[in-house]
């Protein structure tokens, strides 16, 4: 698709072209079809982000809810199994897998969602670090930096998406 036919799409041609782009969360696009005409795939990408940012609390958590954990091998988003497999995460050392397991249960136990890091260019060692070093973080610093991770991985997704 083009950002040219994103501009001219009907609400609701344009949630099903992008309704995933943020993660099971259908309404971001919904929601940012209204900043039409977008002028850059910035600027698609800032409407959608503004709208999340704006979002009642209750939906950022539910959005950040939606995201599988990294590495966990169960049912997820075409997008998600192809940013974790580029990450190595769907091929992880049994020692890292465990690791990685006990980690993100750990970091779901204390904010209440799964740890989100925008995978893409990263190493499993990169990511097993994040996970490490945010799980010590206020709740207040951990969901904004969660939101910025999901801004992060659906600029990735909209760059695959959309040509300009």
């Amino acid at each position: 698709m083009t950002l040219a036919d994103a501009n001219t799409m009907t609400r609701d041609r344009f949630v099903s072209s992008l309704g995933w782009v943020f993660e099971h969360s259908p309404w971001v696009a919904e929601r940012a079809w209204t900043h039409r005409p977008f002028g850059s795939l910035e600027h698609l990408h800032e409407a959608m982000v503004a709208e999340v940012l704006g979002a009642h609390a209750d939906e950022q958590l539910a959005l950040l809810r939606a995201h599988p954990d990294l590495g966990a091998r169960a049912r997820m988003s075409d997008a998600s199994t192809g940013e974790q497999a580029g990450a190595g995460l769907d091929s992880l050392s049994r020692a890292d897998f465990e690791r990685l397991h006990a980690l993100n249960a750990s970091y779901r136990e204390r904010f209440g969602f799964p740890f989100l890091f925008a995978v893409k260019g990263r190493s499993t060692r990169d990511i097993l670090d994040a996970l490490a070093a945010r799980s010590t973080a206020s709740a207040e610093d951990e969901i904004a930096e969660a939101l910025r991770q999901v801004s992060r991985i659906a600029w990735f997704r909209l760059q695959d998406a959309v040509s300009t």
